[in-house]
């Protein structure tokens, strides 16, 4: 049996600086094993929909902008550098940067949290067109699809660690 300390020192990152729901979700004994990528993403998810609504932006705000500022400054942890590389966000244009940082400004400003996409499998032209268009939803349309795309990213980085199925 995976041991506690263990779990969370593997999954605790899986949503972003936010170990409080691989915590939760192992204190609560839904961590079973064999462990595959679906079963922990449902005991995540289950513990990331039940935290609380100032927990949940919690988690919204420790992502990165993408192509910010941390990108810029090397700080962005290994699986963001990886998922931003793989869109091409680290090769923008200087015309595409700009546009990114004026839209990633215009869109904390409105939301309180920065844009969150799973960038896997879309290139930077994708992703540009999604936050233009998302930057205009409500903030409460707009918190809800953060987090759905939060539970994706974190789907995503578990079936790296993961089999789907033992």
């Amino acid at each position: 049996m995976v041991d506690r300390d263990s779990f969370i020192a593997t999954y605790g990152g899986v949503f972003e600086h936010s170990p409080f729901i691989a915590e939760r979700a192992f204190d609560a004994g839904l961590i079973r094993e064999p462990l595959t990528a679906r079963g922990v993403h449902d005991a995540l998810v289950e513990k990331f929909r039940a935290a609380t609504a100032a927990e949940r932006l919690g988690v919204l705000r420790a992502h990165p902008d993408l192509a910010g500022k941390l990108a810029i400054a090397g700080g962005l942890t290994e699986d963001s550098k990886k998922e931003q590389a793989g869109a091409g966000l680290d090769r923008l244009t200087p015309e595409e940067h700009a546009r990114f940082t004026a839209l990633n400004t215009a869109y904390m400003e409105k939301f309180g949290f920065p844009f969150i996409i799973a960038v896997k499998g879309l290139n930077r032209h994708d992703i540009l067109a999604a936050f233009e268009k998302r930057v205009h939803n409500s903030v409460a349309e707009e918190f809800e699809t953060a987090a759905a795309q939060v539970e994706k990213i974190a789907r995503l980085r578990l079936e790296a660690l993961l089999p789907e199925a033992a």
